[in-house]
């Protein structure tokens, strides 16, 4: 059974070397991959030192790591983690027996349950946090404590199913969301989050990333979710209409006359559209519920080559 620590770096040299150094010494089993993101301060030769497999990816952003981590690297069980030594190395063994006992497809290591609230005074993050959270939660019917944790473990089958659709720090909540849509095992554990030391700055813009992150949602429920997503659309659509036609039908009951006959011929029109939107959402839905089936058929071939 192989386990690797893989971890996404761009510009962490005040960090990195005991991030690599602290797992190395937790897990000796595992090797330990850095993948550098073309980092200008020599992140990666101070990983190589402290004996890391290095490793480059050109494309800038996280996600674009992440897929070329999971493209190259073949194990039983990725423990994934941020380079910037804000995550706990001490809990890192029982992620690793989750995913090898066959306990979990991913686990999340949950920093929004303990310290995260106090070692971060960013104070839109911890609101971005808990915001994008209810979000999924709501929409997906799940109850998960931390959606964009950076510290998290996958089995080989989640890995090598998982279509990575986000280049930048989306990318965590793609994980999440995929794993609640393909009814991925998902187990969450407490861990002590600890705040940047001086000299190391977090490459998050709020603003951006966090409106990032919400683009992302929204494409995940109509992606995810196409039936409920639609259903909506074509609902607002229909109110729209109604608000401009009962005036017209209540006026025609009283006079007997029909008036604003080019505002009846664009209700007609959005009517048209919102059930156009609706059997939209309902051959999208049909399309992924066939789409979950060949995933299940994928994963079953995915053990067949395993075993072999």
């Amino acid at each position: 059974m192989k386990t690797v620590v893989i971890i996404p770096c761009y510009n962490e040299s005040a960090t990195i070397e005991k991030v690599v150094k602290d797992f190395r010494e937790t897990l000796p089993h595992a090797d330990v991959y850095v993948y550098d993101n073309n980092s200008t301060d020599g992140t990666d030769e101070i990983a190589r030192n402290a004996g890391a497999i290095v490793k480059y990816e050109y494309k800038q952003g996280k996600g674009n790591v992440v897929r070329a981590m999971f493209r190259d690297i073949k194990a039983d069980c990725y423990i994934m983690v941020d380079g910037d030594d804000t995550y706990p190395v001490e809990s890192v063994m029982e992620f690793e027996e989750l995913i090898l006992s066959g306990k979990a497809d991913m686990v999340i290591g949950d920093r929004l349950s303990s310290t995260y609230f106090e070692e971060n005074d960013r104070r839109f993050h911890n609101t971005g946090n808990k915001l994008v959270r209810k979000f999924i939660n709501l929409f997906f019917k799940s109850d998960l404590h931390d959606i964009m944790t950076g510290m998290r473990a996958f089995s080989y089958d989640f890995v090598k199913s998982f279509p990575i659709s986000s280049n930048e720090f989306e990318i965590e909540t793609e994980m999440s969301v995929f794993a609640l849509m393909n009814n991925f095992n998902i187990v969450e554990i407490p861990i002590q989050y600890r705040d940047r030391i001086e000299g190391s700055e977090s490459k998050l813009n709020t603003y951006s990333d966090g409106f990032k992150v919400i683009m992302m949602i929204f494409a995940l429920i109509r992606d995810k979710r196409p039936l409920l997503f639609f259903s909506l659309l074509s609902f607002v659509l229909l109110i729209i209409a109604g608000i401009h036609f009962f005036p017209i039908l209540i006026k025609f009951i009283y006079t007997g006359y029909v008036v604003k006959i080019p505002t009846l011929i664009a209700i007609s029109t959005v009517v048209i559209v919102a059930a156009i939107t609706f059997f939209t959402g309902v051959v999208l839905h049909v399309l992924k519920r066939q789409h979950a089936e060949n995933l299940q058929h994928h994963l079953i071939l995915l053990n067949e080559l395993k075993e072999d």
